[in-house]
C-alpha cells in the first residue's frame, strides 16, 4: 500500500515539473517585438541603425538565446524631435513592443521616458548621456552607454592635472546640454576650479557664422584660454573654423571636446585636410572600450559591411551590446515564466475625438522584464555590461586624445577607479585604488600653435580692469612692507619683488593696492587670505607666512624669504697673538694659581722632610725647595690641564648662552611676522 503511494506520489511530481517544463516553453511566443527610435541621418544613427541590425541576426541566429521566439525590431526615426519620438513611441504600443532600443537624443529621452513610464516598458538608450536621466524619475529608463557625469569628471580632472583654475564652457542650450556642464561645474568646484564664463547656442539650425563670431570675440576677451566645448559635429566644426579665422587656435589656447568629436572621427575617418587643419592641437574624449577578440572581429566584419565608407564608433558598439542585453533578459523572463501580454488602461480611454488612445496598451509583466535587464551580467562588445546600485554600468572609463596631423593620437586614459594613466584601466582592478596625484600620468601633447609646452591656461585680458591687490599696514618689521607716510604708496621688500615679477610678463598688467588694517596694529593675515575666497582682492602680496590651513583655500608663490631657526651670537673679534693663550687668564685667576703652587709645595715638603736630605738645611734653602723642586713639574701639568678646562668652559658658557638666546629671539621674530 505504501509502495503505490510513493509511486503515485511521484508520477504526480513528474507531472508537475512536466508541466511547469512545458509552460515554459509553449508560453514563449514564435515573435518578439521590440523598437528601436533613433536619427536616420546622424553620425551616431547611421552606425547604430547597422549595428542594431546585426545584432537582430546575430542574436536570431544563436540557437541559445530565445529558443524557439524570434526577435524582430521595428525602427523610427525620431529626427531628433520629442514630439516625433513621443508618437512613434505610442505606436509602438499597438504592435505589442516589450522593449524600445533608443533613443540617441537626451531631449527626446526626457519626453519618451514619461511614455514608457505610463506603459511599463523598458528604454534602452545607447547614447542619451544626461545625467538628470536618473531612475528615480524615469524608473523603466536603462542607460546602456556612460553618463556625461563620468565624461564631466574626467574632464574636471584633465583640468586639474595641468594646473589650471578657470575655464569657458561653450554647449548647446538644451537638456543635454545645460545639465551636462553643470555637472562640470560640481566636479570642477570639487578641485579648486571653476567655469568663469559659460555660453549656450540654441539647438536649432539658425545660428549663422556671424552668431558664432559674435560669441567667440567675448570670449577672446575673458581671461581663460581653457574652452570645453559640448555641442554637436555640426555645430562644433563651425566653431573650430571661425576659432581659426579669429586666430583662437594658436598658441596660449586650450580647446578640450567631450565625446562628439571622437565618435565623428572614428565614423567619418579620414576627414578632409581643412577640416583637420582647423582643430589642430585640440583634446577630446572617447568612451573607452577594453579590446578583445570579439571587438576586433566584429570591426573586421563591419569593414566589409560598409566598404570602408562608415567607421564604427562607440556608441555603434553600445547598440550592439544593447540588443543582445534585451534578447538575454526576455529569454530570462521566459525562465520566469512571464508572459508577454497587454492589457488596456482605462486612463487612456478618450470620449470622442480622433485619438485612438484605447489601442495603446500596458505591457504587463514589464516590471519583470525591467528587473532582469538590471540584473544582466554579461560581456559584451564594450566590456562588462552589469549595472550598478544606481545603474549605471559599472567601470566607466574614457580614452584621452589629442588631434594632430590627419588624426589623432591617444595620450591616456581615464577611469573613475584609478583616474588618469596611460596604461588601459582594466590593468588596474585587481589592484587597491589609488587616486594619488603622484599616479595621474598622460603622454605629452602636441597644443595649438604645434607647440609641446603646456599652455598657462589664463591670459590678462586688455579690459582696463584692475587688479585688486591686498596690502597688510604693518606696524612692526616694515622692512618687508609699509605704507609711505600720507601717499596711497607701499614699499619694501615684498613690493620690490611683486613689482619685478610684473615686469618680467610679457603683457600689460594693471593693479592697484589696496591696505588693508588699521594702521596701529598688525592685521590678521587669515582674514586677509580669506577675502581673496570672497573675490574682495584678487591677491595679496605682504610677508605673509605659507601656513596648512591658508594652502587649502589660496594658491602662494614659490616662498621667497625663509628665516626657519636660526642661531644669533655676539661677535668679537679675540687676539689671535702668540699670548693669546693667557685671554683665559683672570687677575683671579692668576691668585688662585699661585696659591696652589705654594699650597702644594708646602705639602709635599711636610711629607719629604724627615726622609729626604735634600728638604734639609738652612731654612733659606727649605724655602727655595718648597718653591723650586720635582713636585713642580706635577703643578705644572697641573695648571695647564686647568687652563684647558677652563678656557673650554669659558667658551661653552658663551656658545651656549648664545644658542639659548639666539633661539628665543627666533621664535619670537617669527611669531611677530605674522
Amino acid at each position: 500500500m505504501n509502495a503505490i503511494v510513493l509511486l503515485s506520489f511521484f508520477f504526480a511530481v513528474c507531472g508537475l515539473f512536466s508541466s511547469i517544463h512545458s509552460r515554459n516553453f509553449t508560453s514563449r511566443p514564435a515573435v518578439v517585438n521590440i523598437g528601436a527610435i533613433f536619427s536616420f541621418e546622424t553620425t551616431i544613427g547611421r552606425v547604430a541603425k547597422i549595428a542594431i541590425e546585426e545584432a537582430v541576426k546575430d542574436v536570431n541566429a544563436n540557437s541559445s538565446i530565445l529558443r524557439g521566439s524570434k526577435l524582430v525590431v521595428s525602427m523610427h526615426s525620431s529626427n531628433c524631435s520629442g514630439f516625433t519620438g513621443m508618437v512613434e513611441a505610442l505606436r509602438f504600443m499597438e504592435t505589442d513592443a516589450v522593449a524600445i532600443i533608443g533613443p540617441q537624443s537626451s531631449v527626446v529621452a526626457h519626453i519618451i521616458s514619461q511614455v514608457v513610464n505610463e506603459l511599463r516598458v523598458p528604454l534602452l538608450s545607447f547614447a542619451a548621456t544626461d545625467p538628470t536621466l536618473d531612475s528615480l524619475q524615469f524608473p523603466f529608463f536603462v542607460r546602456t552607454t556612460r553618463s556625461d557625469l563620468y565624461q564631466m569628471a574626467a574632464i574636471a580632472e584633465i583640468v586639474d592635472y595641468y594646473g589650471w583654475k578657470q575655464v569657458i564652457a561653450i554647449f548647446i542650450d538644451d537638456d543635454n546640454g545645460r545639465n551636462g556642464i553643470l555637472a562640470l561645474s560640481d566636479k570642477l568646484a570639487e578641485r579648486r576650479s571653476k567655469i568663469s564664463y559659460k555660453v549656450g547656442i540654441p539647438p536649432d539650425s539658425g545660428v549663422t557664422r556671424g552668431d558664432i563670431m559674435d560669441i567667440l570675440v567675448k570670449v577672446a576677451l575673458m581671461e581663460p584660454r581653457v574652452v570645453v566645448l559640448h555641442v554637436n559635429p555640426k555645430l562644433g566644426f563651425s566653431i573650430f573654423s571661425v576659432a581659426k579665422y579669429l586666430g583662437m587656435m594658436s598658441n596660449g589656447y586650450v580647446w578640450i571636446a567631450t565625446d562628439w568629436l571622437s565618435s565623428y572621427l572614428d565614423s567619418s575617418s579620414p576627414l578632409p585636410s581643412e577640416t583637420m587643419n582647423i582643430m589642430q592641437g585640440v583634446l577630446a574624449l572617447r568612451q573607452y572600450t577594453p579590446d578583445s577578440d570579439r571587438k576586433r572581429s566584429f570591426s573586421s566584419r563591419w569593414s566589409n559591411l560598409t566598404g570602408g565608407s562608415l567607421g564604427l564608433n562607440s556608441y555603434g558598439l553600445y547598440a550592439y551590446d544593447s540588443v543582445w542585453l534585451v534578447a538575454h533578459a526576455i529569454d530570462a523572463f521566459f525562465e520566469q515564466g512571464g508572459v508577454i501580454s497587454f492589457s488596456n488602461d482605462s486612463r487612456l480611454r478618450s470620449e470622442g475625438g480622433d485619438l485612438h488612445l484605447d489601442a495603446m496598451s500596458i505591457f504587463d509583466d514589464g516590471l519583470l522584464l525591467l528587473k532582469n535587464v538590471l540584473r544582466s551580467d554579461l560581456v559584451g562588445l564594450t566590456g562588462p555590461l552589469k549595472f550598478d546600485s544606481d545603474r549605471s554600468l559599472i567601470l566607466p572609463a574614457y580614452d584621452v586624445i589629442n588631434v594632430i596631423g590627419t588624426g589623432y593620437r591617444q595620450i591616456g586614459y581615464w577611469s573613475n577607479y584609478s583616474g588618469l594613466s596611460t596604461v588601459p584601466p582594466e590593468t588596474f582592478y585587481m589592484r587597491p585604488p589609488n587616486r594619488s596625484s603622484a599616479n595621474q600620468q598622460l603622454y605629452s601633447v602636441i597644443w595649438p600653435g604645434e607647440t609641446v609646452l603646456k599652455p598657462r591656461g589664463w591670459v590678462f585680458p586688455n579690459n582696463g580692469k584692475q587688479l585688486r591687490i591686498g596690502v597688510p599696514i604693518r606696524v612692526s618689521f616694515k622692512e618687508f612692507v609699509t605704507k609711505v607716510q600720507g601717499t596711497d604708496m607701499f614699499k619694501g621688500f615684498c613690493i620690490d619683488v611683486f613689482t619685478a615679477a610684473v615686469s618680467l610678463l610679457p603683457y600689460a598688467v594693471p593693479y592697484q593696492f589696496i591696505p588693508f588694517g588699521n594702521g596701529k596694529e598688525n592685521p590678521s593675515y587669515t582674514e586677509l587670505v580669506n577675502l581673496i575666497t570672497t573675490g574682495f582682492f584678487d591677491a595679496v602680496v605682504g610677508d605673509i607666512a605659507i601656513v596648512t590651513n591658508r594652502t587649502k583655500i589660496v594658491d602662494y608663490t614659490q616662498p621667497f624669504v625663509a628665516s626657519g631657526l636660526v642661531v644669533v651670537a655676539p661677535f668679537r673679534k679675540l687676539n689671535s697673538g702668540a699670548w693669546a693663550f693667557l685671554l683665559p687668564f683672570s687677575p683671579l685667576m692668576w691668585i688662585v694659581t699661585a696659591c696652589f703652587f705654594i699650597g702644594v709645595g708646602t705639602v709635599v715638603w711636610i711629607l719629604e722632610h724627615r726622609i729626604n736630605d735634600e728638604f734639609r738645611g738652612p731654612p733659606k734653602r727649605q724655602i727655595i725647595t718648597i718653591l723650586w723642586g720635582k713636585h713642580c713639574e706635577h703643578l705644572g701639568s697641573l695648571c695647564a690641564n686647568y687652563m684647558a678646562i677652563c678656557g673650554f668652559n669659558n667658551q661653552l658658557k658663551l656658545h651656549c648662552k648664545s644658542d639659548i638666546n639666539s633661539h628665543s629671539a627666533a621664535i619670537i621674530f617669527s611669531y611677530k611676522r605674522d
